[in-house]
């Protein structure tokens, strides 16, 4: 459900763009992430048996000036 009210959201306005979530975690993580085709999308998806976390759907919004 997270990643359809992200594209609902993109669709209906304008006024929010989506950021390279891969990325930025790629700078701020200590190791290597194995995010698969997840990132493809310009979201991540986080899963307890392949990270070692919660799962996790993580995407990063930049509202426009």
């Amino acid at each position: 459900e997270t990643k359809v009210i992200v594209e609902t959201v993109l669709r209906r306005t304008d006024a929010v763009t989506r950021i390279d979530t891969s990325a930025v975690l790629a700078g701020v993580t200590k190791r290597e992430l194995e995010l698969g085709e997840s990132s493809r999308d310009g979201h991540v998806q986080l899963w307890p048996h392949r990270h070692g976390t919660d799962a996790m759907f993580i995407c990063l919004l930049e509202k426009s000036l």
